[in-house]
């Protein structure tokens, strides 16, 4: 059985998970949050990056300027239309995205966010090793693996197992931190 299959599995779930943390705003301007939402270029659904240059020129500000200055009003749309949950400023060349300071009960929430976010990757991850498991059980009982080869690779699994539980462990803090401290 190929162990390295179901490590590139596992880390598709940490890639997910720190792609996740990076749509959460923690009261800092971040241009990743823009990710997510596409802007009706001409027809056909398009990231703001690719429509409009976006910049962070201050600590909780997002600017962005349309390559195009029709494009304004369709940017002001997506963003008023998405869950970020704040309302653009136009002042007919550039949209400023302003953040404003999270208070404590916030933080809180969106730590209890990130948290729960970790665990279900946790649990994912778990879910790849009971399947790795289960195919090392079969090869087994079909008799393409010895009992040895079976212990070996059960032992292979769970190693990496706990070498990406303290990964997401780590990302769950850095990021907790990273919000309680803004």
């Amino acid at each position: 059985m190929e162990i390295a299959k179901y490590e590139e599995k596992m880390q598709k779930s940490i890639a997910n998970l720190k792609e996740e943390y990076s749509s959460i705003r923690a009261g800092r301007a971040n241009p990743h949050l823009l990710d997510k939402i596409k802007v009706d270029y001409y027809g056909q659904p398009s990231g703001i990056q690719s429509v409009a240059n976006v910049s962070v020129p201050e600590a909780r500000v997002i600017m962005i300027q349309p390559w195009e200055g029709s494009m304004i009003k369709h940017i002001e749309r997506a963003i008023l239309a998405s869950d970020l949950g704040l309302t653009p400023s136009n002042d007919g060349k550039a949209i400023r995205l302003v953040f404003p300071e999270l208070t404590e009960e916030r933080r809180k929430e969106l730590v209890k966010d990130v948290k729960k976010k970790g665990e279900e990757t946790k649990v994912a991850v778990r879910n790849i090793r009971r399947d790795a498991n289960d195919t090392l059980k079969k090869e087994n009982k079909n008799g393409d693996i010895s009992e040895d080869e079976l212990k070996q690779s059960e032992t292979k699994i769970q190693k990496l197992t706990d070498k990406y539980i303290e990964e997401i462990e780590k990302e769950m803090e850095a990021k907790s931190k990273e919000i309680l401290t803004v």
